[in-house]
């Protein structure tokens, strides 16, 4: 349970009050000492929004897509929450809100909640925090919650774990279908999505990404879509809307998305504990006896191996 100061306020979050969950959020983000305890006490409301990953090269429109995609989904009378992933500015350690800015057709509608979160090092573009503030949201009674991710190539699978559905962006230029073939993007689509398709080579990469989708081995009945969109005039977010429907109902209908989901929780468990690990490992002494090993491994009189097991000797203890 929660403390009792968090009764009030766990209110506020069910109820969907958006400064209520804006505090949430930031609370999660910056490790605020509350912050564990209010997401176990928000955890067992979780389970409800049918969370969507949207990813893929930068320049692709994934904020675009993003934006019409909640408000197609607002004109269904869904609640959309919103977590636009940027990277992180160097200056501040904070998002850089890139993505939050060009969300104008939604921005202002009392059913869309949107969050911008920085990377801080996350090598997948995908911040650790992100997937609590989607529980948060989740909570907060969502009916789907958009993860956008920052796109940076080939580390971009870690957003697997946080969505149902995951979404790949392309363009027709640039080579970014190809290129998305040798980062793994193909890999991970649920679907693919050819963006500004008004401009010359569209029918191109659909084709080479059709052309390499047809090597691939078809271990489940699901195969991957590729449709086409021009997002800036609104054309063709009825068909993302569509696929993401059908791929939930194509894992719900054979118990996939409950081992997706279940398999989310196991990383998400040995990925908190490693965390309390982490921390309850680098007491004072250790630090002290890490900082004396620096030495006689850079002067090859030890190794970093036989230090590493000399630390852990200690541990716990």
């Amino acid at each position: 349970m929660a403390p009792a100061d968090h009764t009030d306020f766990v209110k506020k979050i069910r109820a969907g009050e958006r400064t209520a969950v804006a505090r949430a959020i930031t609370q999660v983000e910056n490790d605020h000492r509350t912050a564990q305890d209010l997401l176990r006490t928000l955890y067992p409301f979780t389970g409800n929004a049918y969370r969507v990953g949207i990813t893929g090269p930068p320049g692709a429109g994934k904020s675009t897509i993003t934006n019409k995609l909640a408000k197609f989904l607002r004109g269904k009378g869904a609640r959309v929450g919103i977590i636009a992933v940027d990277p992180t500015s160097p200056f501040t350690g904070g998002a850089l809100l890139g993505d939050r800015v060009r969300m104008t057709d939604v921005e202002l509608d009392e059913g869309v909640f949107i969050r911008s979160m920085a990377t801080r090092g996350s090598l997948g573009g995908l911040s650790r925090k992100s997937r609590e503030a989607a529980d948060v949201m989740d909570a907060a009674g969502m009916d789907y919650v958009l993860i956008e991710s920052v796109g940076v190539g080939q580390s971009e699978l870690d957003i697997v774990r946080a969505a149902d559905t995951t979404v790949v962006v392309l363009v027709p230029e640039s080579g970014d279908s190809i290129q998305a073939m040798k980062a793994g993007l193909m890999e991970i689509a649920d679907f693919f999505v050819v963006n500004k398709a008004d401009r010359p080579g569209a029918d191109q990469a659909v084709m080479s990404i059709k052309t390499v989708l047809g090597f691939k081995p078809q271990s489940e009945a699901w195969a991957p879509e590729v449709i086409r969109t021009v997002a800036s005039e609104g054309m063709g977010i009825d068909g993302i809307a569509g696929l993401i429907g059908k791929h939930r109902a194509f894992q719900e209908e054979g118990d996939l998305l409950r081992t997706k989901r279940m398999e989310r929780i196991r990383e998400r468990i040995r990925e908190l504990v490693a965390e309390r690990l982490r921390v309850r490992f680098w007491n004072e002494a250790r630090e002290e006896t890490l900082e004396k090993s620096i030495g006689p491994v850079y002067d090859l009189r030890s190794t970093p191996y036989a230090v590493a097991d000399e630390l852990v000797k200690t541990f716990p203890g």
